[in-house]
């Protein structure tokens, strides 16, 4: 057969390669997860180690450095590296924050326990072990998280007594839960944009080219869906900046962003977008569309003398370009909660 030429690699069906590939990943993965349970839990037992022998009956005991140091350097002459004082306290560390073997999830790996146990308030620790379960977030989207008081920002957000009354008197929306998903104010660090002079189409570019964070930021639940969507009314088109969907809620999540102070024609605006949406995207099986208007300084005024008064599906909430102290931050919260008192004690 003479000046007839056989491709050995066009006779290897493709699929067969996918299935070797597959086979060598889900192998990597297995070992991965392998490797991680066992670090997880003999650093665990390790912890556990330390702290009972220290505290050798005593309910609370400090250990010193010296001792440390020395457990260091015995563990460092036989096993070599990854035992030095620094990590010897960690494993310490994460066994007094989580002393219940049964409550350590072999899910999360080291680091995310080596910085999960830097929290010290107890129920903030075991809300972020459960969101970081829950949202799979990595070891950098969880110290972002824990970096800028998400926990206590989502806290001070929930005013549990209005929303009791909202869930009595509403139906059809998730109304009990609707606070829960927003935070206020939003942090846009990420952006970078506190040096610059920036306008709203520079912000929303930033958003869709920081997507992910932008997501991370908003909370559980919201899935993107697009950017300038249009909608038309009789013979005028209507553009809003971005749109979701929260697939917890339920229901569509309108966005508007805006510069400088709120004011009332940015809310009349928002209300018309809803009312539209409602009108022409909203299925029967959804429940009715949220808007949100971003800005960057809200207005009591306007809060108290527009439609967001009394309309339970629009929401003004502030964003900020930048990461405030946590100074700043504890000043915040401390006057949401005013503000919420103030509601809780208003004369019906």
């Amino acid at each position: 057969m003479s000046g007839v030429s056989i491709s050995h690699s066009a006779a290897i069906p493709e699929i067969l390669i996918d299935t070797i590939a597959s086979i060598i990943e889900q192998a990597r993965h297995h070992v991965r997860q392998s490797v991680n349970s066992a670090m997880v839990q003999s650093y665990w037992e390790i912890g556990r180690l330390i702290v009972e022998h220290e505290q050798q009956g005593e309910k609370r005991a400090a250990y010193g450095k010296a001792q440390l140091q020395h457990i260091s350097t015995q563990l460092s002459a036989r096993l070599g590296r990854g035992f030095d004082v620094t990590n010897l306290r960690n494993m310490r560390s994460f066994y007094l924050a989580f002393p219940i073997r049964e409550t350590v999830s072999l899910e999360l790996s080291w680091s995310h326990y080596n910085r999960l146990s830097r929290i010290t308030n107890p129920e903030a620790r075991q809300w972020y072990v459960q969101e970081t379960l829950i949202q799979n977030w990595s070891v950098r989207a969880l110290d972002r998280q824990i970096s800028k008081l998400y926990y206590e920002r989502l806290l001070a957000s929930q005013n549990k007594a209005v929303v009791i009354e909202e869930a009595a008197e509403q139906t059809g929306l998730l109304a009990d839960n609707i606070h829960h998903y927003l935070c206020d104010p939003y942090i846009l660090d990420f952006l970078n944009l506190q040096d610059k002079t920036y306008q709203e189409s520079d912000l929303e570019q930033a958003i869709i080219d920081n997507l992910q964070a932008f997501l991370l930021e908003m909370g559980k639940g919201f899935a993107f869906i697009e950017r300038q969507q249009r909608i038309r009314f009789a013979d005028e088109d209507f553009y809003i900046d971005l749109v979701f969907y929260h697939y917890k809620l339920k229901c569509f999540v309108l966005v508007d962003l805006k510069l400088g102070k709120l004011k009332h024609q940015d809310v009349g605006q928002m209300d018309t977008y809803v009312r539209l949406y409602n009108e022409k995207h909203k299925a029967a099986d959804d429940n009715p569309t949220i808007g949100l208007v971003l800005c960057s300084e809200k207005s009591d005024a306007v809060a108290r003398y527009s439609v967001l008064s009394d309309q339970k599906q629009l929401f003004a909430l502030k964003y900020l370009p930048y990461l405030p102290s946590e100074s700043e931050l504890q000043a915040a919260l401390a006057q949401q909660r005013e503000a919420a008192l103030l509601r809780l004690n208003k004369p019906r």
